[in-house]
């Protein structure tokens, strides 16, 4: 029994993940892209923080979490180092999304990257 509903045994129970971290009670603005309420504390992405499960949760958590924490910035820093980004010629930046079983935008994101040194070479 969850939640008072009787969960029968076999059943494939999906954890509505986009709901959890768009939830107000747990989350001020939740709708607003506010990247930098991550920074205030360290999350705890082992399942034990259930306003915030990213990776999952319990015996399905991905495996990769310290690999891909620890790639995300030195990616980041490359593409931002190497190049400068903008949109396309009369077109806003918009960030609705559209609900469905992955959370997806409504419309695609288009950058454009122009390399931000002339030299290739010292892009290494």
């Amino acid at each position: 029994m969850v939640a008072g509903y009787t969960i029968p045994k076999g059943s494939i129970v999906y954890v509505n993940v986009w709901a959890i971290h768009h939830d107000p009670q747990n989350w001020a603005n939740p709708l607003e892209f506010k990247p930098e309420r991550f920074l205030r504390s360290k999350w705890d992405y082992n399942g034990n923080n259930l306003m915030f499960l990213p990776f999952g949760s319990g015996r399905r958590i991905c495996p990769g979490i310290p690999l891909g924490e620890k790639m995300l910035i030195y990616i980041l820093a490359s593409l931002l180092h190497s190049f400068v980004w903008s949109l396309p010629k009369d077109e806003a930046f918009e960030l609705s999304d559209e609900f469905g079983f992955v959370t997806k935008k409504r419309k695609p994101l288009v950058a454009i990257p122009s390399p931000r040194l002339p030299d290739t070479s010292l892009d290494n």
